[in-house]
Parts: structure tokens; C-alpha cells; sequence
């Protein structure tokens, strides 16, 4: 382990959170969660001092209803019991098949997701998260984009619930955040920022620049549309282009961060092309930026991720550790009982480091626009459609 000052950290867990299974046949296997636990307990990010499993309990309906249709959660519950699809709710798609009990393990999920917003709210500690959590595309009535219910809109509806006035909330997933950005689109207290890749080639078709928010909110939902094979350099450009002075600017009282994985070059569902090095790097940014702005309050999600062995664990067990205040050495070796452990699950072979051997750097926008390039036209569009709402200059 690295050697900065520890940070106290929940980490919402229950093995239970596994039972959220579309199948064999699915991308989201919840196998890369597992994983991802085991990893982060071999490497020991859960020992250090201040850090702690917190204890979770499913959502209740009316927790749920802050955000979902309480029909629509019925219709939930009934196609986990019949397995039968439910068109009205795009329950039994291809995307969002049926399963078992499939209420009860989607809100086990938003229930760790709003215990872990609670440790944060409350002080129990001044980071928490949910690594199974990060289901954004959910909508109010329906299932979408492998989400049944959206647990980063419910736990930031429970932060409001609470009286919190300004929360920000930032996506990296290769995704646009698209039912967090809906769930709050006409509210100027929720900041929402993702930074995905562009609707032109990916689903779920949304995220345009022009997407800023509804009336009274314009300027509070930010998109950055990165076109197709980005990677490290071009991605944290717009990054640092984007994300710190709007944050800066709107001094949240919280952080709430989906740190999707799927923009990795290996991840088969996308077309970014970023490193576990370039993930690890946008972890201790947000990181920065949760102590920088938010006071230090920082709640964290997983989300997107379809590199069951080779990218989810060590993105997210960087993340855990990056919270945890104890960064794990790139450059260490994946512990052999981790692969042998790998090896028996999965029947695949475990990758050696926590590093993909790359060197992550890149030029400030500030120092010059480049209208030939795709990435500074998607960061010229989008400093340009909410930067002046927020009083900040675009052109600077």
C-alpha cells in the first residue's frame, strides 16, 4: 500500500449483493464484484485503520418511490415472482431480462447506496461506498441499460430528503448518466456531470452538449461526448477541462461519483480506449476533488463494467484504496492467491499487476483550443453551453 494518511471509509456490503443476475448469458455478471472484493481483501484495502464494511438493509417502497413510480415497483416485484416480461416497464428484454426475486435484489442494491449516502451525511466517516451500486440509467417507470432501479438518483433524493442544498454528482462511466441527469433535470441543487462517449456510437443515445438542464436548472446537467477511441491523454484533457471548475465554482456540499469502468480498451461494449493506469488517475481526481470542494465528503459507486477479469477488479479495487486513503502501487503484483482464486471461478487467467505499463499525461485545454480535434470540439461545446451559466468564462 501506498503511503498517504488513511481517510475513513464504509464500504456497503452484504453477499447478497451478488443476487443481482441477469444470467450466464449476461455482459453484467455479478462475478466481477466478487472479485473485486476478493482483491481488495488480499491486497488489504480493507485493513487499514478507518475503514469499515458497513452493514445494509433493502430499500423500502417508499424509500423507492422517491424516484421510481411505486407502479412500476409492483410491476418489479411481480416479474420476480411470475418471470414473466412486462413490456410497459421493459422488464424481460434483452437488456433486462427477468430473474428471480429480482425486486429484492435491486433494492438490497439502493438500499447500500443510501446506507452508504447516510455514513457519509450523518459523519460516520467522510468517504462511503456502494461497488455494487452505480445502476444510472434506470427511469422513474421503467427498467433500462441493465438497470432496474436507480440507486445513485435514490441515495442523492435521500441527501435532499435530508436538507442537502447543492450536490454534485459526477459520471465516468462509458455511458451517459442518463436517469440520474432525468431524475434531476429541473432541479438547480443537483449538479449532474458525465463524461461519456458519444451518442453517435453508443447507447443509450443521449448526452449531447445541448442537454443543460430544464427551466430554472439550465446549466446543471453537464455532458462531455468524447467520440469513439479516446483514450488516457484525450479523456483526462476533458476532464480537467470540464469537471474542476464547474466543482470549484459550485462548492457541493457532497461528492457523488459512478465510476463505470467500461471506458477501458479491453471492456467489449464500448469503443473508449482508456488503461487501468487512466482509470486509477481519474480516481485520486475525484478524490482531489471531494477534498478540494465537497468538504471531503465523498459517496462512491461502481457502475458499467464488462471486463469481468482483467479490468473491473483492479479499476475498482484502485478505487476502494484510492478512498481508503492507501493507493495500491501500480506497479505491485495481483497476489497469487487472488488468481489462483480467479483461476477457480472463472477458468480464466488472472493478470499479473495492477498496472496496464502506462504513463498518463496530458495538455491543459487552457493552453490551446484545437478546432481539428474531435476531443476539444466536444470540450469547446460543452464549456460553451454551461460555463456561462455558472459565471465562468468558456474561453479561458
Amino acid at each position: 500500500m501506498g503511503g498517504r494518511t488513511s481517510c475513513s471509509l464504509r464500504v456497503a456490503w452484504d453477499d447478497g449483493l451478488t443476487a443481482y443476475d441477469f444470467g450466464p448469458q449476461h455482459p453484467m455478471a455479478p462475478i466481477r464484484v466478487e472479485l473485486t472484493m476478493a482483491l481488495s481483501r488480499e491486497l488489504g484495502v480493507f485493513d487499514g485503520a478507518g475503514v469499515d464494511l458497513l452493514d445494509v438493509e433493502p430499500a423500502s417502497d417508499e424509500l423507492l418511490s422517491l424516484v421510481h413510480d411505486p407502479s412500476y415497483v409492483e410491476a418489479v416485484k411481480r416479474a420476480g415472482r411470475t418471470l414473466e416480461p412486462d413490456d410497459a416497464h421493459m422488464l424481460g428484454t434483452a437488456d433486462n431480462p427477468v430473474f428471480r426475486d429480482m425486486h429484492e435484489a435491486s433494492a438490497l442494491i439502493s438500499g447500500a447506496s443510501v446506507a452508504a449516502a447516510k455514513a457519509v451525511w450523518t459523519g460516520q466517516s467522510a468517504h462511503a461506498a456502494n461497488i455494487a451500486g452505480g445502476l444510472h440509467h434506470a427511469m422513474h417507470g421503467n427498467a433500462w441499460g441493465f438497470c432496474v432501479y436507480n440507486d445513485p438518483a435514490l441515495a442523492i433524493a435521500w441527501l435532499l430528503e435530508q436538507g442537502a442544498k447543492r450536490v454534485a454528482y459526477v459520471d465516468v462511466d462509458v455511458h451517459h448518466g442518463d436517469g440520474v441527469q432525468n431524475a434531476f433535470y429541473d432541479d438547480p441543487r443537483v449538479l449532474t456531470i458525465s463524461l461519456h462517449e458519444s451518442p453517435a456510437t453508443l447507447f443509450p443515445g443521449t448526452g449531447h452538449a445541448s442537454e443543460v438542464g430544464g427551466p430554472g436548472a439550465e446549466g446543471y446537467a453537464v455532458n462531455v461526448a468524447l467520440p469513439a477511441g479516446t483514450g488516457d491523454t484525450g479523456w483526462h484533457r476533458a476532464f480537467d477541462a470540464v469537471v474542476p471548475p464547474l466543482l470549484h465554482e459550485f462548492q457541493p456540499e457532497i461528492l457523488v461519483t459512478q465510476q463505470g469502468c467500461d471506458t477501458h480498451a479491453l471492456d467489449p461494449l464500448a469503443n473508449l480506449t482508456l488503461s487501468v493506469d487512466g482509470q486509477r488517475r481519474a480516481y485520486e481526481e475525484l478524490h482531489r476533488l471531494a477534498r478540494k470542494t465537497a468538504g471531503g465528503r465523498w459517496l462512491l459507486f461502481g457502475g458499467g463494467g464488462y471486463g469481468l477479469v482483467h479490468v473491473v477488479p483492479r479499476a475498482w479495487t484502485h478505487l476502494l484504496a484510492e478512498a481508503a486513503g492507501s493507493p495500491v502501487d501500480p506497479e505491485r503484483e495481483t497476489p497469487q492467491e487472488w488468481r489462483d482464486f480467479v483461476r477457480r471461478r472463472t477458468g480464466e487467467l488472472a493478470p499479473l499487476y495492477m498496472t496496464d505499463g502506462r504513463e498518463v499525461s496530458f495538455t491543459p485545454f487552457e493552453r490551446g483550443y484545437d478546432p481539428g480535434d474531435p476531443v476539444d470540439r466536444a470540450i469547446h461545446a460543452t464549456r460553451t453551453a454551461v460555463f456561462p451559466s455558472h459565471g465562468i468564462d468558456p474561453t479561458l
